[in-house]
């Protein structure tokens, strides 16, 4: 089934999504991407990856959730508190 969505980001959104992934995390791309770089790091053996993670989490976290959150909180009141409540920021 398609929420009918934006796909460009510079658009606005249109709805909160509550299926597929999004049932158990609010941001699956940003958890992907986590457990993407700590992949790379054990498949290379690299320490450097594994330090570059806390920087790469302080600025998604902060930098991009965050300001997401706000966005969304702004626009779609109670019906993204609930969701929040339902739904954790990771997992």
């Amino acid at each position: 089934m398609q929420a009918r969505t934006q796909i460009q980001t510079t658009q606005p959104t249109t709805t909160i999504v509550e299926e597929g992934p999004y049932r158990f995390t609010r941001n699956p791309i940003y958890l992907g991407m986590v457990l993407g770089l700590i992949g790379l790091a054990v498949a290379f053996n690299s320490l450097w990856l594994f330090v570059l993670l806390v920087p790469f989490y302080l600025v998604i976290r902060y930098g991009v959730v965050a300001r997401e959150e706000a966005y969304l909180d702004r626009k779609f009141g109670d019906v993204y508190l609930a969701y929040k409540a339902r739904v954790g920021r990771w997992l």
